[in-house]
């Protein structure tokens, strides 16, 4: 296989974007809790849970139109990304600094060449995944490129 075509090409699970969904509006509730056990004024308190909720429900929201905007992932040897549209078209993207890639898990922060952003958090195994484990070999020569 040419070096040029080596890439791994994965797909998002719908548990896991599920999994950050409901961490995100669970520690939005949490941070709720926080603000409100603050000894703050009662109007300040009200207002800081106010824009709390407002902020984390802006990243909420964020996040699940990233996932609209991606069905497919596809990483090549040189460090280049492709995202796969609802639509069954590729396009360029660039990963963003903070995607990092463990032994069974990876999350992934990418921007489309037009500008939207959306993240990622993908699980594999090497022993089960030819595509996890070419991810495994290109993202360390990405790190050896960075």
């Amino acid at each position: 296989m040419s070096s040029n075509r080596y890439s791994a090409e994965l797909h998002p699970d719908g548990a896991l974007r599920r999994v950050v969904l409901l961490s995100g509006v669970g520690l939005c509730f949490a941070g709720v809790a926080i603000i409100l056990v603050l000894p703050l004024h009662t109007v300040l308190s009200i207002g800081c849970s106010a824009a709390w909720l407002a902020l984390c429900a802006w990243e909420l929201v964020t996040i699940s139109r990233g996932y609209a905007l991606c069905c497919g992932l596809r990483v090549t040897s040189g460090g280049g990304v492709l995202l796969l549209d609802s639509l069954g078209n590729w396009q360029t993207a660039r990963l963003l600094s903070g995607s990092v890639l463990l032994r069974r898990v990876g999350w992934f922060r990418l921007e489309t060449g037009s500008g939207r952003r959306c993240a990622e958090l993908l699980r594999g195994s090497c022993r089960k995944s030819h595509d996890w484990r070419r991810l495994q070999v290109i993202w360390r020569h990405i790190g050896a490129i960075r």
